[in-house]
């Protein structure tokens, strides 16, 4: 029997990093520097050189950086905050930590990231920010964005959990807004071995008010400034991040290669591809294909020892946990319509091209049976 394809193989990744990421660990155990210290700080340093910032915050997750993004910008009850509902619920569940309220706007029918066209239309007196959402490692048209954010001085947060080192007209994710926001979920493009986050901005204040957060509001042993948090990213995530940090561009120049063999085979199919991307604008975390007939697929190429997953089958307002009186089935079209049709397919850096060959002969014998 042919070997299954997974959709994803972490083990991969690991099986060539190995010498590295125990060389790396080694003094971190010697030290004992396991919350904070100096793996951390110089995690940090590289990091904001890395999206061309002046600051990183290292904290324990990409929610906790959502969150106190949202914080460190003043976002707090009566405020509303500006989002796509085609997204993961984090960054809405760090909108309500806060005691704000989500506002959503429609996806674009091509890119499934939030539509700078309908913004305007939903700010209030009470908006005080807007996080666009890097959807499956694609840049949101921040320029378009900006041009309506900035005259109604909205904060601008970067959702870029799924778009590390993505870029646009020479910006990286995490440099455009006022602030960035990521995740080091392990499977990220930039995946830690556990769970961490950070924040970047180019505001000194900001950047230490959340330094202030993460850290019980405290620069000093038991005296609390803020009224703070537990966020602290550890140094054993921090080291591992740094060796990782240094192969980042070649990855996502090899998901990019492998998205390219996609689109080159699926081309002339009944199924929609990612809209065609600046280089270096998608970095590809996610390869999603669109079509009507998503489940039937989806089992397709499961029983063919393919794997696949679907982002996000259901749109965070119509969630049992978000959903409220303010928005019904039927509010958002695109993104409802674009949640029921997703696919993504194998895609993964260390995934060697004839994978790619396979799963796309799978695709096509599908759509030639009918």
């Amino acid at each position: 029997m042919t070997d299954a394809i997974p959709f994803f193989d972490i083990h991969a990744q690991y099986k060539q990093l190995a010498s590295e990421i125990h060389a790396a660990l080694q003094p971190i155990f010697d030290n004992s520097q396991y919350s904070g210290g100096s793996e951390v700080e110089r995690f940090e340093t590289e990091y904001a050189k890395y999206c061309g910032v002046d600051h990183a915050v290292g904290v324990n997750s990409g929610t906790s950086a959502l969150h106190l993004a949202l914080l460190a910008a003043g976002v707090g009850p009566g405020d509303e905050v500006i989002t796509t509902p085609m997204t993961f619920v984090a960054t809405v569940a760090a909108i309500e930590y806060c005691g704000a309220t989500p506002v959503y706007v429609d996806c674009e029918p091509a890119t499934w990231n939030i539509d700078p066209s309908k913004i305007a239309a939903v700010i209030t007196p009470r908006t005080k920010a807007i996080i666009p959402v890097h959807l499956h490692g694609r840049l949101v048209d921040m320029k378009s964005l900006i041009d309506v954010a900035r005259p109604a001085n909205l904060v601008v947060i970067e959702d870029a959990a799924q778009a590390h080192g993505a870029q646009r007209d020479g910006r990286a994710a995490g440099a455009w807004g006022t602030i960035g926001c990521f995740s080091f979920y392990p499977s990220k493009n930039l995946g830690a071995y556990g769970e961490a986050g950070a924040l970047t901005t180019g505001d000194s204040e900001l950047a230490q008010r959340a330094r202030l957060l993460r850290s019980w509001g405290s620069e000093k042993r038991y005296e609390h400034k803020l009224k703070g948090f537990n966020y602290r990213m550890d140094g054993l995530q921090a080291a591992v991040l740094r060796v990782k940090l240094r192969h980042l561009a070649s990855w996502n120049a090899a998901r990019q290669n492998l998205a390219d063999r996609y689109a080159a085979q699926l081309t002339g199919l009944n199924l929609d591809l990612p809209a065609p991307a600046e280089v270096g604008s998608h970095v590809y975390h996610v390869f999603a294909i669109r079509t009507p007939k998503r489940d039937a697929l989806a089992a397709w190429l499961n029983e063919k020892g393919i794997g696949t997953s679907i982002h996000y089958p259901v749109p965070v307002h119509l969630q049992p946990a978000y959903r409220t009186s303010r928005y019904q089935e039927g509010a958002f079209p695109v993104c409802e319509r674009v949640s029921q049709e997703l696919l993504s397919l194998p895609l993964f850096p260390e995934m060697d091209p004839s994978m790619v060959d396979r799963v796309c002969d799978a695709i096509k014998s599908f759509f030639a049976r009918g």
